[in-house]
C-alpha cells in the first residue's frame, strides 16, 4: 500500500479572476478535462456556466470544489459515492451557505491569495488617485 502523503502534489495558486476555462481548471487541479466533465455528472454541486458552443466556465469556488473532490478521491482514497457523501456532510454540518471546501485552501494558496489581494488593493488606490485627478480637471476645466 502506498504512503498517501507521497500522493500529494503541489497545485499551482489559483489566479484572481472570475472565470476559468476547462483547460485552465485542468492545469490548476491536475485533472484531465474529460474527468472534470465526468465529475460534473457525479457531483451536483459542480455546475460550471455554459456559454456559446457549450463551453464551460468555472468560477473560483468551483475550482476549490474540484480540488477538494480530487483530494478526497486521489489522496484520501474515497469512492465517488464516499466523496459525494463527505461533501454533503460538510455542507450540512457547516450550517452556512458558503461552500465548506473554501476552508480547505492550502497555506501556499492562502499566501498567493494574500499577494493578489495586496496587488488589487494597490491598483484600487491608483484608480482612486486617477479619479481624484479627473475630478480636479473637470472642476477647473
Amino acid at each position: 500500500m502506498s504512503d498517501k502523503s507521497s500522493d500529494r502534489i503541489a497545485l499551482p495558486p489559483i489566479p484572481a479572476k472570475r472565470y476559468f476555462t476547462i483547460g485552465e481548471v485542468s492545469e490548476l487541479c491536475a485533472v484531465k478535462p474529460h474527468v472534470l466533465r465526468y465529475w460534473e455528472q457525479e457531483f451536483t454541486q459542480l455546475k460550471p456556466v455554459k456559454r456559446r458552443g457549450n463551453r464551460r466556465y468555472y468560477q473560483h469556488h468551483e475550482v476549490l470544489l474540484i480540488r477538494r473532490i480530487r483530494e478526497l478521491l486521489y489522496e484520501q482514497g474515497f469512492t465517488i459515492n464516499g466523496a459525494r457523501n463527505r461533501l454533503d456532510e460538510g455542507r450540512h454540518h457547516s450550517g452556512a451557505a458558503a461552500a465548506p471546501e473554501a476552508a480547505e485552501v492550502g497555506e501556499e494558496n492562502a499566501a498567493a491569495l494574500s499577494v493578489d489581494i495586496g496587488g488589487l488593493r494597490n491598483e484600487l488606490v491608483e484608480v482612486q488617485h486617477l479619479l481624484a485627478q479627473l475630478r480636479e480637471i473637470a472642476k477647473h476645466g
